[in-house]
């Protein structure tokens, strides 16, 4: 069969003929071999670590201001707490001791003396036992204070004794250096430390008032010691000043140091006087409590008691013929005040003499 010309692709344009027969092609294989990867030795790049998520604040107690101040709270409460624990604990070691006899154990203990010494201790004092807790800081400040006047006075003694070398004619402000540390040391102790301590110890206002009065006086005492009058046995500023410039350089620089320290003495001894005195307006004393402690110590003393004089008395029997003849003389006056007669003439009686005794 000859193709057809009038088709353009050249082919018979048969319907029936059969297809050309189908040959499958062989599937494409991988190469057995992977390329080499680049010699460049890079480190893989590191995993990333997350951080863990912030609580997230809903405005109850997540702020940190009101986390410092819940603690500084506890804070305080435990101190208060503590505080208060430790003056029961007080409390319970008195009353231990008074139900074993108080005056029996305790022993005094005041000044520290050596066994072996014959004078025996004179007063009991342990401040962290019988003062309350508040007012122990203050009680201890006046008991160092005290020991510090007692080392001013005796340097203030070396001072008068320097100056005393050097120019022989201040033998007076020699001896009364030697006087005053005597005298101010214990008479200090007794007159105003040992009244402050019972002051707080029983808040007695009497004691304050004693205190204050005597302090007063000694912190005078003080500013004079601290201006050094020449002749008063103070070797103050004033007479650090003379011997300075008299020619005597070591006596002068002696004198000078113990002006400093009672220069300071001087001025712990107003501070401290001013804080007891605002303790002593938050206690709540007076006067009044002052005089009323003073007239119930003295007619409690047996000693004043048995002192005071008696008023005689009258025997109890002569008291009651008295009583018993004054009544019938009243009844018989008027008695006769009733009557309308008169006495009949010539007749003379008295009313004593009418009664029977």
């Amino acid at each position: 069969m000859e193709p057809d010309r009038g088709n353009p692709f050249g082919e018979l344009d048969n319907p029936f003929q059969m297809p050309p027969p189908y040959h499958e092609q062989p599937p494409i294989q991988a190469p057995t071999t992977l390329p080499a990867a680049p010699a460049n030795n890079v480190p893989p790049p590191a995993a990333k670590k997350q951080s863990p998520p912030e609580p997230k604040n809903y405005g109850s107690y997540g702020t940190q201001e009101a986390t410092a101040a819940a603690t500084a709270d506890l804070l305080r409460r435990q101190e208060e707490l503590n505080r208060k624990v430790e003056e029961l604990d007080r409390r319970e070691l008195e009353l231990q001791s008074a139900a074993l006899g108080g005056s029996a154990t305790k022993k005094n203990n005041w000044p520290p003396l050596p066994s072996f010494c014959p004078v025996k201790p004179c007063f009991y004092q342990d401040i962290s036992v019988e003062i309350p807790q508040d007012f122990q800081k203050t009680v201890s400040m006046m008991y160092y204070l005290w020991l510090f006047s007692a080392g001013t006075l005796f340097l203030n003694f070396v001072a008068c004794l320097a100056w005393f070398c050097v120019d022989a004619s201040n033998g007076s402000g020699f001896g009364l250096s030697i006087l005053w540390l005597l005298l101010f040391t214990p008479c200090s102790f007794l007159c105003w430390y040992r009244p402050l301590y019972k002051a707080f110890r029983s808040d007695s206002s009497f004691n304050f008032f004693v205190f204050f009065f005597i302090y007063f006086v000694q912190d005078v005492l003080y500013v004079l010691q601290a201006v050094g009058i020449p002749g008063w046995g103070f070797s103050g500023w004033i007479a650090a000043l003379s011997v300075l410039r008299a020619g005597s350089v070591g006596a002068a620089v002696i004198m000078m140091i113990v002006a400093i320290f009672v220069t300071g003495n001087a001025a712990l001894g107003i501070f401290m006087l001013k804080r007891v005195h605002s303790i002593y307006r938050r206690t709540g004393a007076s006067f009044q409590k002052a005089q009323e402690e003073f007239a119930t110590g003295v007619f409690s003393n047996q000693v004043v008691r048995t002192a005071a004089p008696t008023p005689p008395r009258a025997p109890l029997r002569t008291l009651s013929i008295l009583d018993a003849r004054a009544h019938r003389l009243h009844l018989f006056s008027i008695r006769y005040a009733r009557q309308s007669w008169a006495p009949p003439g010539g007749v003379h009686f008295s009313l004593t003499s009418a009664l029977p005794v």
